[in-house]
């Protein structure tokens, strides 16, 4: 009897030092990172990734960059920020919202343009009457061009081919460029243009042309700690994204890893 008191008090130290171990990570606040809307199926498994390493709890806010600068212009509480382009982080950096000693320049990605997979084109020429023809007097869905990222990117690939003036009138600017692929998905708008690792989350939507990359800025995704952050592992997850745990994760989604 003495032998299985002691075995039964063992189990319940062991069991009770597992309970605690668990309970100090339920506890912990959790990480919150704004970030491009493009970057959440990467950023979602990154995440999960992060807390089974380190028992830290990481949440999003998926926007358009713009619009998660203006939130961080508001105070809005975020530990990282990921932006779809140079220019809204230095929007950000101009305003002291970021530590700009973290500030990286992580992803890259290429600018496509999308069809409903089963009713669309097998391929669209990028010319006045291929564009013409695959539209059918339809819109092309793309971010907001004064604003978002990919609706910048868009409008300018789409002038230096000499074709904005074409079809300025049958453009559907959405706030975001996942709002703008749904679009497609959904078979609402014949054609959108979004980044390749859109197209490659959609299973409903078919890359029918690429933007050459002489026709538009590199697309670049920088990213942050914000300077109001206070969670202690915003650097930490940083670091992971950067390092060779979140290589493989951002590659899987078809970004460029630029570090």
């Amino acid at each position: 009897m003495t032998f299985l008191r002691h075995v039964t008090a063992l189990l319940y130290l062991i069991a009770a030092a597992s309970f605690g171990a668990s309970m100090v990570h339920a506890q912990q606040p959790p990480l919150t990172v704004f970030a491009a809307a493009s970057l959440q199926n990467a950023l979602e498994e990154a995440g999960q990734a992060f807390t089974a390493k380190t028992g830290t709890p990481v949440r999003f806010s998926f926007a358009a960059s713009s619009a998660l600068a203006r939130q961080l212009e508001q105070a809005a509480p975020a530990d990282l920020f990921a932006s779809a382009d140079l220019e809204w982080m230095d929007w950000v950096a101009a305003r002291n919202l970021i530590k700009t000693n973290t500030r990286i320049e992580l992803l890259g990605n290429r600018l496509v343009l999308v069809a409903p997979v089963e009713a669309g084109p097998g391929s669209v020429a990028l010319t006045k009457d291929g564009l013409s023809a695959a539209l059918n007097n339809g819109r092309i869905a793309m971010g907001d061009v004064s604003a978002v990222p990919a609706g910048k990117y868009g409008k300018t690939a789409l002038e230096k081919l000499g074709l904005w003036d074409g079809v300025s009138n049958n453009i559907a600017q959405v706030e975001n460029v996942r709002a703008a692929l749904r679009l497609v998905s959904r078979r609402e708008a014949p054609l959108g243009i979004v980044y390749a690792t859109d197209a490659k989350a959609d299973p409903a939507v078919k890359i029918v042309a690429t933007f050459p990359t002489e026709s538009r800025a590199p697309i670049v995704y920088p990213f942050a700690v914000t300077a109001n952050a206070t969670h202690k592992a915003a650097a930490e997850f940083l670091a992971f994204l950067s390092g060779p745990d979140g290589k493989p994760l951002f590659e899987k989604q078809g970004f460029t890893v630029l570090k």
